[in-house]
């Protein structure tokens, strides 16, 4: 939770508006549980791995680049005064799929690591 304290004061820091830091927090709310959410199944999935913080970082980084993406392409709409509905939409939808799926996910990559 430190990024979504410090990101607003730099923020300010950079200019951007009133409802643009109000979208950026809300940006960081749908976006940080995801992200948590996709590292905890990396984690799971090289449980007991030697060599595993390295291979975790590979399997995971590729999918935490789109929600990077619209997070901040949300924003970037939002300064550029285009619609921000799309963006939020997809990652709303990415964090209801990862609610859904993920601790399924977690319970069968730790299932298999232990066996």
């Amino acid at each position: 939770m430190p990024v979504v304290i410090v990101a607003p004061l730099i923020g300010l820091q950079f200019g951007l508006s009133q409802a643009s830091l109000v979208l950026l927090l809300g940006t960081l709310f749908l976006g940080t549980p995801v992200l948590s959410l996709i590292g905890s199944i990396g984690a799971a999935l090289t449980l007991g791995v030697r060599g595993g913080a390295a291979l975790t970082s590979i399997l995971i980084l590729p999918f935490y680049v789109p929600i990077l993406i619209f997070g901040a392409g949300a924003v970037v709409a939002d300064l550029q005064g285009l619609t921000i509905e799309g963006h939020l939409s997809v990652l709303l939808a990415m964090l209801c799929v990862s609610i859904a799926l993920a601790p399924l996910a977690i319970a069968s990559a730790i299932k298999i690591a232990l066996e």
